[in-house]
């Protein structure tokens, strides 16, 4: 799908594949991984691969993915992950990852309202604090980022290899139970309630 504009941006959490979902899936995260956006993919896998790690997502436990549609097509992704169920420390952390957005489908919201989407799942399930990690040259997730409250805490030199080079990375983390540091997130008011 390619578009000048979307009249409409929509956020849910997949527990199951719809007809026409893989497949809306698999191009938009094949777009992303062409466009140097791929989280984690330098190059995109054999569609069959790919089939099957969209469906292996969904039968782990403790991976909850969230897709972003412009218009009904799937346009970007992302998975919160909890600990799993024996990390009773880290019961109440998750980390947010693999978020992407299909090129066509950005400068539309659509990875702000997919994170917006997992905050909310997030405060839902009484979670605290949601982790991330990005590499440093993902300039405009940085900001999307930081400009939502995520604090960053650390660097890494070598994070990642791209091009049998290494590139640096940054990770943030965000306080649920601080409503202050949650900005531009329609349940940010009622985290203190």
């Amino acid at each position: 799908m390619t578009s000048n504009s979307v009249s409409s941006i929509t956020v849910e959490e997949l527990t199951e594949f719809r007809p026409g979902d893989l497949p809306d899936l698999c191009e938009a995260a094949e777009a992303a991984i062409l466009d140097g956006g791929g989280f984690g993919w330098l190059t995109p896998p054999e569609r069959d691969v790919f089939e099957r790690f969209w469906r292996g997502v969904l039968v782990v436990p403790e991976r909850h993915l969230f897709v972003g549609r412009a218009d009904g097509v799937i346009a970007g992704s992302a998975q919160l992950i909890r600990a799993p169920r024996n990390n009773e420390a880290q019961a109440h952390v998750a980390n947010l990852t693999a978020l992407f957005v299909a090129p066509w489908a950005r400068s539309f919201g659509v990875a702000r309202k997919i994170i917006e989407g997992i905050i909310d799942t997030a405060l839902e399930h009484d979670l605290k604090t949601l982790n991330l990690d990005v590499r440093e040259s993902q300039t405009a997730a940085i900001r999307l980022y930081e400009g939502m409250g995520f604090r960053q805490w650390g660097n890494h030199p070598a994070y990642a290899h791209v091009n049998g080079r290494p590139v640096g990375g940054r990770f943030y983390y965000l306080d649920l139970t601080n409503p202050e540091l949650i900005k531009g997130n329609k349940s940010s008011a009622d985290v203190s309630a």
